[in-house]
Protein backbone atom coordinates (compact mmCIF):
# COMPACT_ATOMS: atom_id res chain seq x y z
CA UNK A 1 0.00 0.00 0.00
CA UNK A 2 1.25 3.28 -0.96
CA UNK A 3 2.08 5.47 2.15
CA UNK A 4 3.04 8.88 0.32
CA UNK A 5 2.16 10.66 -2.60
CA UNK A 6 2.04 14.59 -4.10
CA UNK A 7 -0.48 15.63 -6.52
CA UNK A 8 -0.78 18.71 -8.16
CA UNK A 9 -4.17 20.22 -7.23
CA UNK A 10 -5.71 22.98 -9.29
CA UNK A 11 -6.26 26.28 -7.36
CA UNK A 12 -4.17 24.92 -4.41
CA UNK A 13 -0.94 23.61 -5.89
CA UNK A 14 0.51 20.54 -4.61
CA UNK A 15 -0.23 18.87 -2.01
CA UNK A 16 1.06 15.95 0.25
CA UNK A 17 -0.87 12.70 1.05
CA UNK A 18 0.57 10.59 3.51
CA UNK A 19 -0.97 7.33 5.37
CA UNK A 20 -1.44 7.45 8.76
CA UNK A 21 -2.33 4.76 11.53
CA UNK A 22 -3.34 7.21 13.83
CA UNK A 23 -5.63 9.23 11.97
CA UNK A 24 -9.06 8.52 12.05
CA UNK A 25 -10.23 10.78 10.03
CA UNK A 26 -9.25 12.88 7.75
CA UNK A 27 -6.86 15.90 8.32
CA UNK A 28 -5.72 18.45 5.90
CA UNK A 29 -3.27 21.17 7.53
CA UNK A 30 -1.99 24.20 6.00
CA UNK A 31 1.73 24.66 7.30
CA UNK A 32 4.12 27.46 7.12
CA UNK A 33 7.14 26.42 4.88
CA UNK A 34 6.10 23.13 4.44
CA UNK A 35 2.77 23.41 1.95
CA UNK A 36 -0.66 21.18 2.48
CA UNK A 37 -0.25 18.45 4.05
CA UNK A 38 -3.22 15.48 4.32
CA UNK A 39 -3.18 12.34 6.78
CA UNK A 40 -4.87 9.29 5.06
CA UNK A 41 -6.37 6.82 7.56
CA UNK A 42 -5.31 3.45 6.58
CA UNK A 43 -9.31 2.64 5.45
CA UNK A 44 -9.33 5.32 2.85
CA UNK A 45 -7.76 4.97 -0.19
CA UNK A 46 -5.57 8.25 -1.68
CA UNK A 47 -8.69 8.79 -4.62
CA UNK A 48 -10.92 9.38 -1.89
CA UNK A 49 -8.71 11.96 -0.09
CA UNK A 50 -8.02 13.62 -3.24
CA UNK A 51 -11.72 14.06 -3.61
CA UNK A 52 -12.25 15.50 0.12
CA UNK A 53 -9.32 18.32 -0.61
CA UNK A 54 -11.07 18.89 -3.79
CA UNK A 55 -14.18 19.82 -2.04
CA UNK A 56 -12.64 21.76 0.56
CA UNK A 57 -10.31 23.92 -1.30
CA UNK A 58 -12.16 27.01 -0.37
CA UNK A 59 -10.81 26.41 2.82
CA UNK A 60 -7.53 25.20 1.89
CA UNK A 61 -7.29 28.41 -0.44
CA UNK A 62 -8.20 31.09 2.87
CA UNK A 63 -5.37 28.58 5.18
CA UNK A 64 -2.77 29.51 2.39
CA UNK A 65 -3.50 33.12 2.31
CA UNK A 66 -3.34 33.48 6.36
CA UNK A 67 -0.14 31.02 6.26
CA UNK A 68 1.95 33.22 3.32
CA UNK A 69 1.47 36.31 5.51
CA UNK A 70 2.66 34.43 8.57
CA UNK A 71 5.36 33.59 6.12
CA UNK A 72 6.27 36.74 5.07
CA UNK A 73 6.23 38.38 8.38
CA UNK A 74 8.58 35.32 9.66
CA UNK A 75 11.07 36.42 7.08
CA UNK A 76 11.06 40.00 8.06
CA UNK A 77 11.84 38.96 11.52
CA UNK A 78 14.11 36.05 10.18
CA UNK A 79 16.41 38.81 8.16
CA UNK A 80 16.26 41.36 11.18
CA UNK A 81 17.59 38.17 13.48
CA UNK A 82 20.18 37.78 10.59
CA UNK A 83 22.16 40.80 12.23
CA UNK A 84 21.32 40.10 15.85
CA UNK A 85 24.66 40.59 18.61
CA UNK A 86 23.94 37.64 20.58
CA UNK A 87 25.96 38.73 23.13
CA UNK A 88 23.94 42.15 23.52
CA UNK A 89 20.49 40.56 23.47
CA UNK A 90 21.28 37.70 25.73
CA UNK A 91 22.20 40.48 27.92
CA UNK A 92 19.24 42.51 27.15
CA UNK A 93 17.29 39.45 28.20
CA UNK A 94 18.63 38.38 31.19
CA UNK A 95 18.95 41.97 32.62
CA UNK A 96 14.92 41.92 31.77
CA UNK A 97 14.07 38.84 32.89
CA UNK A 98 15.72 39.47 36.53
CA UNK A 99 14.39 42.85 36.82
CA UNK A 100 10.16 41.54 36.11
CA UNK A 101 11.28 38.63 38.18
CA UNK A 102 11.84 40.83 41.35
CA UNK A 103 9.52 43.20 40.74
CA UNK A 104 6.76 40.93 40.66
CA UNK A 105 8.21 38.16 42.97
CA UNK A 106 8.59 35.50 40.80
CA UNK A 107 11.64 32.58 41.29
CA UNK A 108 13.06 30.29 38.67
CA UNK A 109 15.50 28.02 38.45
CA UNK A 110 18.08 28.75 35.72
CA UNK A 111 17.66 30.65 32.36
CA UNK A 112 18.43 29.55 28.57
CA UNK A 113 18.62 31.60 25.71
CA UNK A 114 18.61 29.76 22.23
CA UNK A 115 18.00 30.92 18.71
CA UNK A 116 14.63 28.87 18.72
CA UNK A 117 12.32 28.01 15.38
CA UNK A 118 8.91 27.11 17.06
CA UNK A 119 8.38 29.17 20.10
CA UNK A 120 9.29 32.49 21.63
CA UNK A 121 10.05 30.25 25.51
CA UNK A 122 8.62 27.68 27.44
CA UNK A 123 9.35 26.81 31.34
CA UNK A 124 10.19 23.70 32.70
CA UNK A 125 8.57 21.74 35.91
CA UNK A 126 11.95 22.64 37.59
CA UNK A 127 11.13 26.12 36.79
CA UNK A 128 13.65 26.56 33.83
CA UNK A 129 13.37 29.67 31.91
CA UNK A 130 13.55 28.83 27.90
CA UNK A 131 13.62 32.24 26.00
CA UNK A 132 14.07 32.36 21.92
CA UNK A 133 17.00 35.37 21.08
CA UNK A 134 14.44 36.90 18.98
CA UNK A 135 12.04 38.59 21.60
CA UNK A 136 15.09 40.68 21.59
CA UNK A 137 14.00 42.39 19.00
CA UNK A 138 10.63 42.32 19.63
CA UNK A 139 8.30 45.65 20.87
CA UNK A 140 9.06 46.20 24.12
CA UNK A 141 6.05 45.19 25.35
CA UNK A 142 5.68 42.11 23.86
CA UNK A 143 9.24 41.11 24.91
CA UNK A 144 8.18 41.85 28.32
CA UNK A 145 4.74 39.95 27.94
CA UNK A 146 6.95 36.87 26.44
CA UNK A 147 9.20 36.95 29.61
CA UNK A 148 6.14 37.44 32.59
CA UNK A 149 4.10 34.66 30.19
CA UNK A 150 7.01 31.91 31.12
CA UNK A 151 7.37 33.61 34.80
CA UNK A 152 4.08 33.20 35.31
CA UNK A 153 4.12 29.46 34.70
CA UNK A 154 6.64 29.47 37.00
CA UNK A 155 3.46 29.42 39.30
CA UNK A 156 0.44 28.04 37.23
CA UNK A 157 2.14 25.26 34.83
CA UNK A 158 -0.95 24.92 32.41
CA UNK A 159 -2.85 27.86 30.38
CA UNK A 160 -5.97 27.59 32.43
CA UNK A 161 -8.30 30.76 33.35
CA UNK A 162 -6.46 30.86 36.41
CA UNK A 163 -3.41 31.34 34.40
CA UNK A 164 -4.68 34.30 32.36
CA UNK A 165 -6.18 36.06 35.30
CA UNK A 166 -2.86 36.06 37.17
CA UNK A 167 -1.16 37.03 33.88
CA UNK A 168 -3.31 39.48 33.37
CA UNK A 169 -2.61 41.46 36.84
CA UNK A 170 0.89 41.61 35.40
CA UNK A 171 0.13 42.47 31.66
CA UNK A 172 -2.49 44.74 30.49
CA UNK A 173 -4.65 42.63 27.27
CA UNK A 174 -2.52 39.58 27.64
CA UNK A 175 -4.98 38.05 25.25
CA UNK A 176 -4.66 40.87 22.80
CA UNK A 177 -0.51 40.53 23.02
CA UNK A 178 -0.57 36.88 22.32
CA UNK A 179 -2.24 37.46 19.14
CA UNK A 180 -0.01 40.39 18.47
CA UNK A 181 2.81 38.14 18.68
CA UNK A 182 1.14 35.97 15.88
CA UNK A 183 2.40 38.69 13.48
CA UNK A 184 5.75 38.38 13.78
CA UNK A 185 6.33 34.69 13.15
CA UNK A 186 6.24 32.14 15.90
CA UNK A 187 3.27 30.95 17.01
CA UNK A 188 3.66 28.72 20.41
CA UNK A 189 4.01 29.77 24.12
Amino acid sequence: MLQSATVQIEGVGQVLFERSKKAKHLNISVKPFRGVRVAVPERLSFQEAEEFVTAKITWIQKSQARVKQYELDSTKLSSTSANIDKTKDKRKITRRLIYLADKHGFTYNRIFIRNQKTRWGSCSYRNNINLNIKIARLPEELMDYVILHELTHTCIKNHSDKFWQSLGMLVEDARKKAKNLKKFGIVSL
